[in-house]
């Protein structure tokens, strides 16, 4: 497996999917892909997520393919099992960074306190996802964590879209930024593919 620090920074922009079938998956990865964007995380909020995280693997080896809302140790064994790159949860548990190390797959944990930080430290990690970033403090803390933490590397997420992506980006202790602007439920219900193909493009003019 591929260090999560390497992907992140690989990534840069993370869009972060809700799916309803494969065939919205697939057809979302190859308007990201026309786009540029070769990422993607795809939640369990859906009953279809694991299936399309198996079909996004299959047919598109080359993407960086993430699962997210990971929550408890069953979550982490199936997407595991599904081929995932690396997984991500909303929070911090010390009891599934220890399941995802015994499976060996990289792990970001979520973190939205200095305290999470130590701990998720403790426990092996300088790569953590700070969420909900906007709700919690966005740059103002991301910056103040900087000197404390130093070595420390953050993935933002929640509340971040094309008004403040690069300023996130802009940060050295920032990785990677996750988002859902460019793959919104509305363009995707009503099969808006070239825009999120416009809207991926523009990701990767403007966020490198």
């Amino acid at each position: 497996m591929i260090p999560i620090r390497e992907q992140l920074l690989t990534v840069r922009v993370m869009p972060v999917l809700t799916v309803q079938s494969d065939a919205q998956a697939l057809a979302v990865c190859d308007a990201l892909a026309a786009g540029g964007i070769l990422a993607v995380e795809i939640t369990l909020r859906t009953a279809a997520a694991l299936s399309a995280i198996r079909a996004v693997k299959a047919a598109r080896p080359e993407f960086c393919v993430a699962a997210g809302t990971i929550r408890t140790a069953q979550d982490m064994e199936a997407v595991a099992a599904a081929g995932v790159d690396f997984a991500v949860s909303p929070g911090w548990s010390q009891s599934l960074s220890a399941v995802a190390r015994a499976l060996g797959l990289p792990f970001l944990p979520g973190v939205s306190t200095p305290s999470e930080i130590i701990q998720g430290s403790e426990s092996g990690h300088q790569c953590f996802k700070l969420y909900p970033a906007e709700a919690v403090g966005g740059i103002p803390l991301l910056k103040a964590l900087a000197a404390p933490f130093a070595g420390v590397e953050f993935c933002p997420t929640g509340g971040i879209g094309p008004h403040n992506y690069r300023d996130y980006l802009a940060l050295p202790n920032v990785l990677c930024i996750g988002g859902s602007w460019m793959v919104d439920t509305k363009l995707i219900e009503t099969q808006q593919w070239g825009k999120i193909e416009t809207l991926a493009r523009e990701c990767m003019t403007l966020g490198q």
